[in-house]
């Protein structure tokens, strides 16, 4: 682990940390190696430490993809102080003793808050429940994030038991009968290039059976990384009818669709890259408030893994130290959304609605800084990034977690 340094003083122009989007003008002392640097200029703004509920830190199990340690260290350095890990581990936790081995690692090297999920079935198997009793003290909520929960009868049952344990049930919604073994959207590129394609169906299509079983059974239910325009109209309904129900979208899926995809492994991800229409149906979906926060599903694969081009890669791309740095430079200045609109996506809607405290967590940028992004430079293992090469606008300079300098330019 890096040293982590204790914060001197901190002045928010008169304002406390969490009680309000944003700071600018502030004054901010921090110690280092005994010098006192500050920061007391317009050019720099203080937010709340982001809120990641997607996140892959791949150990146990593949610590070659990337660790508990890495993981965090390159979250802080993409300003983010609390980040929730998806359960596709080995082992998965589905038992107490499992998800134990993830939270000895969690307390040993973590740098930032870090939440883990519990599986939903026994292996993300689909075939038996998690040992969901045993495991809620110590879960953030339950998942089979990589695969889709398949029976209408396990989601139904998943369902009543977090509820009746207080939790919620975070979807991976995908229906494997309709994949055909696609690995891109199914549309103008994959026909152009010979390539097989998911349907936008396979995702819209259980978000509307779990829409269902929610209103049946009265859980709290979130879903992941929505990438289709069905998908918003469905949410967005079910939201109107009151249905208790919450979704996430990512950053590529915001800035990027099918005709920007390129034969590279770092541009295949599930789900998929969507239609230009999916993605204008996303926008219009976080500036209405159907979609309630931005999570990057950094999920980081060794070089060889994303070296295999579209069809023989492997699913995932990472993107925790580059998200507010593309939704900066294409959203905010832009004019598509304002800065408070992202600071809401990116760091109070998700801490509202699972509940994770903010505490002298804040997060420093230079906002007027033009780099460009170069994943030589990541900090996490994984290196597969659409947005390599891309100009960007704003730095993050300074995270501080808990009242620790955990990332420091």
């Amino acid at each position: 682990m890096t040293q982590q340094l204790k914060v001197k003083t901190i002045k928010l122009a008169d304002a406390g940390i969490g009680q309000a989007p944003f700071y600018k003008g502030v004054e901010a002392h921090f110690s280092a190696d005994d010098s006192i640097a500050v920061f007391n200029s317009d050019k720099y703004i203080i937010f709340p430490g982001f809120c990641d509920v997607h996140v892959h830190f791949r150990e146990p199990g593949f610590s070659y993809k990337e660790t508990i340690e890495t993981g965090c260290k390159a979250s802080a350095r993409g300003g983010y102080t609390a980040v929730c890990t998806m359960p596709n581990l080995d082992p998965v936790p589905d038992s107490a003793e499992h998800l134990k081995m993830q939270t000895d690692l969690i307390k040993a090297d973590a740098c930032i808050n870090v939440y883990p999920y519990a599986s939903i079935t026994v292996g993300q198997k689909g075939e038996e429940l998690s040992d969901m009793d045993a495991m809620a003290e110590n879960a953030f909520a339950f998942s089979d994030d990589g695969k889709g929960v398949q029976s209408d009868d396990m989601m139904r049952a998943a369902m009543l038991k977090a509820k009746s344990l207080g939790k919620m049930i975070v979807a991976h919604c995908e229906d494997n009968s309709l994949l055909y073994g696609g690995y891109i959207h199914d549309g103008v590129y994959a026909k152009e290039h010979n390539h097989k394609g998911i349907c936008s169906e396979s995702e819209w299509k259980p978000i509307a059976r779990d829409i269902e079983l929610v209103k049946e059974t009265g859980c709290s239910y979130h879903v992941c990384h929505i990438s289709t325009k069905e998908s918003v109209d469905i949410i967005r309904k079910a939201k109107a009818e009151g249905v208790d129900i919450t979704c996430e979208t990512g950053p590529h899926y915001l800035v990027l669709d099918e005709n920007d995809l390129e034969e590279s492994g770092s541009f295949k991800m599930n789900p998929p890259l969507r239609s230009e229409e999916d993605r204008l149906a996303l926008i219009e979906g976080i500036k209405d408030g159907t979609i309630d926060m931005i999570a990057t599903d950094h999920a980081p694969h060794s070089t060889e893994e994303k070296s295999k081009g579209l069809a023989g890669s492997a699913f995932g791309i990472v993107g925790i130290e580059t998200a507010f740095q593309v939704m900066y430079t294409s959203l905010v200045k832009t004019g598509v959304i304002t800065l408070e609109k992202l600071v809401e996506l990116m760091a109070i809607n998700p801490r509202k609605r699972f509940n994770i405290p903010l505490g002298v967590d804040y997060t420093v940028w230079d906002l007027e800084k033009n780099v460009t992004i170069n994943s030589a430079d990541f900090l996490s293992k994984g290196k597969a990034t659409p947005f390599e090469g891309m100009p960007v606008q704003s730095e993050c300079v300074l995270t501080v977690c808990d009242g620790e300098v955990v990332y420091k330019k």
